[in-house]
């Protein structure tokens, strides 16, 4: 079986005297979601409209699945969902008219648009709205619909650029949940984003650019022990039990672990060596020393370290 991929090669993208991309090389392979990352004007949306065929580059290729887009176009975009910026939706059109409206567009049998409709709702989790003018629905319900559209007919690869942009609070942990549903269905995610503790909760790996170049690409916790300036992951762990002195000292104590430091009354965060690796021999140490824990994850605050540190010229 062929994994679904994305690959840029030497991919390339000038207006007039500025260079957008620079003979960027990245390539994507799998089920997994990627996040793409850097500041503004670092090249994300040139790179993912080339890849969606609405912008051509000057130079380079832009594979998907091994096809080339600008030169077999409606090959290459078959099995790919796209949402990019904010489409606006006609607002006198109910959400089942819009959304059967662009089933046909995207060559779906009319006999099967009503079902394919009905199966996208239910995974943005709006089935019970369907029949609802999309002008009286909020921002994050019509998001809702144009990530339901992007992923009409099943795409096996999707396309995001910021998708929870402009959203309220409720409304961005909705999206994020509905692109971690999309997740659990084997596609590659591809989404761009400035919100760091959203591609730490969201996403497997991590592309980071910077004025057109890959500056780095991988798993969020290998990129993280890589640039970090101790060489280390930050973890957070939960504890059932209040942190006390005698804690943090058998903490200390534990071979992997670099740094202690305490958050709150049950919260501490540790330093870890060794990646992943490393994380696993850990979490097996804490819980043969019994300290009552109860939660042990990456810290969001890590990726956000790396970033600003990778970054610190531009943001």
């Amino acid at each position: 079986m062929t994994l679904p991929s994305l690959e840029a090669i030497n991919l390339t993208k000038k207006y007039g005297s500025f260079t957008a991309l620079s003979k960027l090389n990245l390539k994507l392979e799998g089920s997994k979601c990627v996040g793409f990352l850097g500041p503004n004007g670092a090249g994300k949306t040139t790179t993912l409209k080339i890849f969606t065929d609405m912008i051509r580059p000057t130079g380079g290729m832009a594979l998907i699945n091994g096809i080339d887009v600008n030169k077999e176009k409606k090959k290459a975009l078959k099995s790919v969902g796209v949402l990019i910026e904010t489409p606006e939706i006609y607002g006198s059109l109910s959400a089942r008219e819009a959304l059967s409206m662009i089933a046909e567009i995207k060559g779906i049998s009319r006999a099967s648009v009503r079902k394919s409709v009905e199966d996208v709702s239910e995974l943005v989790k709006m089935k019970g709205l369907l029949n609802q003018k999309i002008k009286k629905m909020s921002k994050g319900m019509k998001q809702r619909i144009n990530i339901a559209a992007a992923i009409l007919g099943n795409p096996e690869i999707v396309i995001l650029d910021e998708p929870t942009s402009g959203l309220d609070p409720r409304g961005m942990s909705e999206v994020r949940d509905i692109i971690k549903d999309l997740k659990k269905e084997n596609r590659l995610i591809f989404m761009s984003s400035h919100l760091l503790s959203e591609v730490s909760e969201i996403c497997d790996d991590v592309a980071m650019i910077n004025h057109g170049k890959l500056l780095a690409y991988g798993p969020i916790e290998k990129i993280v022990e890589k640039f970090s300036k101790v060489g280390a992951v930050e973890v957070e762990v939960n504890l059932f039990r209040p942190v006390t002195g005698d804690t943090i000292d058998r903490l200390r104590n534990i071979k992997g672990v670099r740094s202690v430091k305490k958050v709150d009354s049950k919260t501490v965060l540790l330093q870890v060596i060794g990646g992943l690796k490393g994380q696993e021999e850990v979490l097996s140490r804490l819980v043969r020393i019994k300290l009552g824990i109860v939660g042990f994850k990456q810290s969001s605050s890590a990726l956000e370290e790396t970033y600003l540190s990778m970054f610190k010229e531009t943001v």
